[in-house]
């Protein structure tokens, strides 16, 4: 009878005392044994699929697992937790992009605006990259798969590469972004009513900063619907984010607040509306809130090298646990 590991051979047995003339002065086969399995050869890749992964031992049948050491389990739950907490605000970040991508398109409004990028497009594409790169550290971290935190890995070197390249940018081209963020705020204001993201962001950044227009309240005299030759409603007339008190002590906004307020005298005019533009208002409160600026992005910083840390220690230990497994089954 064959043994279970031998391939049987496809010739037909003959009678006793009858010799097949194809064996016939041939030297004596010997038992050749079967290809391992794709179960077998898939754990040469380092990839697995789920914790607790186990590798059958070799003529055996039996399982052998060892387990990961405290420490080691340690690292991986933390980084699953990390990162799993770092991805919900992001992946809430996607949703609301998505949704406004959505609501834009059911208006019959084009992705693309006047800005350089449009708000709703970054906000999705920054979502979904973080996203997508922190639910790979969770689920590297807790299938205990090799590929993914490798992934995982480059992706963070990757984020911290551009970060350094963008701070380095940002210095030396300091004086052209500050150009270019001028430009954008008189181009916020040209198409104010163009946009629904414009028109919401430009609002904030207003009622934020208690400004009005990019240098000047009178700059939004470029906009076609405000300006004072306009034979609309709305000519001489400012938005409600400009109004020192949109509300005037009521609970609903009061859209008119600043009807007609390009036409008066500026000393009458700043008892209604802000005088100051956002731009002058912006560099204030940049110089300001510089050395706040600079400790978030040196928190980011840190936590990423964290992650990238525990990460290459969670992988070591994974080595370590895999050759441990190899050395307990022994050869094939």
């Amino acid at each position: 009878m064959m043994k279970e590991e031998e391939c049987s051979p496809l010739l037909s047995q003959d009678t006793a005392g009858r010799e097949h003339p194809l064996t016939r002065n041939s030297p004596p086969t010997e038992n050749i044994p079967c290809p391992a399995p794709w179960e077998n050869q898939k754990e040469s890749w380092g990839c697995r699929c789920c914790p607790g992964a186990k590798r059958q031992a070799s003529g055996e049948g039996q399982a052998s697992s060892l387990p990961l050491s405290t420490g080691s389990n340690c690292v991986k739950y933390l980084i699953f937790l990390s990162n799993f907490l770092f991805s919900l605000p992001f992946l809430l970040a996607l949703a609301a992009g998505l949704w406004g991508l959505t609501v834009k398109r059911s208006q019959g409004i084009g992705w693309g605006g006047p800005v350089p990028t449009d708000p709703m497009l970054m906000l999705v594409l920054g979502g979904l990259v973080v996203s997508v790169v922190s639910l790979s550290g969770c689920l590297g971290a807790f299938c205990e798969n090799s590929c993914l935190l490798h992934w995982y890995c480059g992706a963070v070197l990757f984020c911290l590469a551009l970060e350094a390249l963008a701070g380095v940018l940002m210095v030396t081209l300091w004086k052209p972004l500050q150009d270019s963020l001028k430009y954008t705020l008189h181009a916020a204001i040209i198409h104010y009513w163009d946009d629904p993201d414009l028109h919401f962001l430009l609002d904030q950044v207003q009622l934020g900063l208690q400004c009005c227009g990019a240098v000047s309240y009178q700059d939004w005299q470029q906009n076609l619907y405000f300006n004072c030759s306009s034979p609309g409603v709305q000519a001489c007339s400012l938005p409600a984010s400009c109004c020192i008190n949109p509300q005037e002590d009521g609970a609903v906004v009061n859209t008119q607040c600043g009807f007609g307020a390009l036409g008066l005298d500026q000393n009458v005019a700043g008892q209604v509306v802000f005088l100051q533009g956002c731009w002058p208002a912006l560099q204030e409160w940049l110089r300001g809130n510089t050395g706040a600026i600079g400790d978030c992005a040196v928190a980011v910083v840190m936590i990423q090298g964290t992650e990238l840390l525990l990460a290459a220690c969670l992988l070591r230990a994974l080595a370590v646990h895999k050759a441990a497994e190899d050395i307990e089954a022994g050869p094939l």
